[in-house]
């Protein structure tokens, strides 16, 4: 129990991770054009110099000057994507989550709707789509918002409707779905004072399993499919835990509960092999961009 009480208290001190934005790699139309013909219009021209700015400004965190120099080469050429890509990333690099004041909200905001104006143009944008996700999943936290969880679920759905080989959207599928199974899970104990752990009355269970059995059930699937794509992704297993408990308090009985928790405490126990295994390795360059 005190492996796995560690391993709830690691995961909720990061409850909400960084938002995973890098800087853009997709190539509009126009940016391909750019490199491979020398003709462009003079607008065009200007747009490319006033993307370049920002990109050095954004890289030397001057961001208020590379948001400039974004909406610059966004209004001179409205189908320069990186442009957009650049100017949604960098509001979204300055959002805290969590934090109160306005200015932090509208920078949110401003970032959401340029990173749905990159959608508009180019659907198949898994760029747009996972930072989308990702910022709309931090959003939704404080205060907590079910529907924008759900609809940032939505936009790992459509990346993986477009490239199912990918390992990420899977497993932030099945944090959301934690995330709400979790909360509705604590929600109904505290409102009928059961204990923090345990089996859930047969009233509480049957009303856990209708509203929450399926998003359990997701949750658990598209964990799996991202250990089957990585089987030593440690963070899913994390993850894949924890639903697995989720789902012992729907189980119908005893013995399937406790085989539940059994595969539950082994996904713990291999997670801890797996860290201990890369204790004092050599930290590995990240992967490179998606193109």
């Amino acid at each position: 129990m005190n492996a796995v009480r560690c391993l709830l208290i690691l995961l909720l001190s990061t409850y909400f991770p960084a938002v995973r934005i890098v800087a853009p790699q997709n190539a509009s139309l126009t940016d391909k054009l750019s490199t491979e013909s020398p003709k462009k219009t003079p607008a065009q021209s200007a747009a490319q110099e006033a993307l370049n700015a920002g990109v050095e400004q954004f890289r030397n965190g001057q961001y208020e000057k590379a948001i400039d120099n974004f909406k610059d080469a966004k209004r001179f050429d409205p189908n320069l994507l990186n442009a957009r890509l650049y100017l949604a990333t960098t509001y979204a690099s300055q959002y805290i989550p969590g934090g109160p004041s306005n200015e932090n909200h509208e920078r949110a905001e401003l970032a959401v709707a340029e990173f749905q104006d990159v959608l508009a143009l180019d659907p198949a944008n898994l760029s747009a789509l996972d930072a989308l996700g990702s910022l709309e999943f931090q959003m939704s936290g404080s205060p907590f918002n079910r529907e924008l969880f759900l609809e940032s679920k939505g936009y790992f759905q459509k990346h993986i409707s477009l490239k199912s080989a990918d390992i990420e959207p899977y497993y932030w599928i099945g944090v959301i779905d934690w995330t709400l199974a979790f909360r509705a899970n604590r929600e109904l104990r505290t409102s009928r004072n059961s204990p923090e752990v345990g089996p859930l009355s047969l009233p509480a269970r049957e009303k856990y399993s209708i509203e929450y059995g399926a998003t359990i059930e997701e949750g658990i699937d598209s964990l799996k499919k991202a250990l089957s794509l990585r089987p030593d992704y440690d963070d899913a297993m994390a993850y894949l835990n924890l639903l697995y408990r989720c789902k012992a308090d729907v189980a119908d009985n005893q013995s399937y509960r406790e085989a539940l928790i059994k595969m539950a405490d082994d996904l713990v126990e291999k997670v801890k092999e797996i860290k201990t295994k890369t204790v004092g390795q050599p930290a590995q360059l990240p992967a490179q961009p998606r193109k």
